[in-house]
């Protein structure tokens, strides 16, 4: 089912956005040559907590931490730890604070230091794409239409797209209807409605599509080991367009 949120749930949506999207800026100030996956993770949970939410990925589904913290060729839900982030990695932050019974989700990806010219151009694909995608909604647009334009624009400059993992709905739950996939054709799926609050994420390999699953059960990787990139923003749909609730 998808549930139409009222005015005073985006609100409160949009409050749960706006710490996810300062959490994620204090990750991006505080990355460093040197410091470990679980340091990095400690700055997004320090954050959420003083400000008087709750990280809304620790214990979601069993996830031990505030943040997925994926590093280079990791796709999405890595797992914090004693991993050292050198330079020239990069490295996904995947967030969201828990705001009076709403979620906030976003992720972006982090350059550290300098990165290499192809990688930035995976980086700049990925968050361009994105941004292409939000610019498109609006009621009556259909899923298939945002799809077709990430993968379109991401294949056009060389890099895959990741299809088992795709964006969402989002409000009491961190995962509700409808999926909103990364790839797909125009004109298909359902049509997007006022009301409606999306996560919109690209995640984009420079080599192949393929992925792995570790046997964490959690960390996905590339199964080419070629590096990957993962965007996201939650929108809130509105009669004229869309409202990225995650921006500062």
């Amino acid at each position: 089912m998808i549930h139409i949120k009222s005015a005073k749930e985006i609100e409160k949506l949009r409050r749960a956005g706006e710490l996810t999207a300062g959490a994620l800026k204090a990750a991006g100030e505080a990355l460093r040559p040197g410091m470990t996956t679980s340091e990095l993770n400690k700055v997004v949970e320090r954050f959420i907590v003083s400000h008087g939410a709750k990280p809304g990925f620790k214990g979601y589904g069993g996830f031990p931490a505030a943040a997925c913290i994926s590093v280079n060729d990791e796709v999405i839900h890595g797992i914090p730890g004693p991993r050292k982030i050198m330079e020239g990695d990069i490295v996904s932050v995947d967030t969201g604070a828990w705001v009076d019974g709403y979620y906030g989700d976003a992720c972006r990806t982090f350059a550290c230091g300098q990165i290499a010219p192809e990688v930035q151009a995976l980086l700049d694909s990925t968050s361009e794409s994105l941004e292409l995608a939000v610019s498109m909604v609006k009621p009556g647009v259909r899923v298939g239409d945002l799809g077709e334009a990430i993968q379109k624009y991401n294949e056009e400059r060389g890099f895959s797209v990741v299809r088992e993992f795709v964006g969402h709905g989002l409000g009491r739950d961190m995962h509700e209807e409808p999926e909103i996939p990364n790839f797909g054709r125009a004109g298909k799926g359902i049509k997007l409605q006022a009301g409606m609050v999306i996560c919109i994420e690209p995640m984009i390999n420079m080599g192949s599509a393929a992925i792995k699953i570790m046997p964490d059960g959690w960390t996905v990787k590339t199964q080419d080991g070629k590096w990957s990139a993962h965007f996201e923003h939650a929108i809130a749909i509105t009669q004229t367009g869309a409202v990225i609730l995650d921006r500062l």
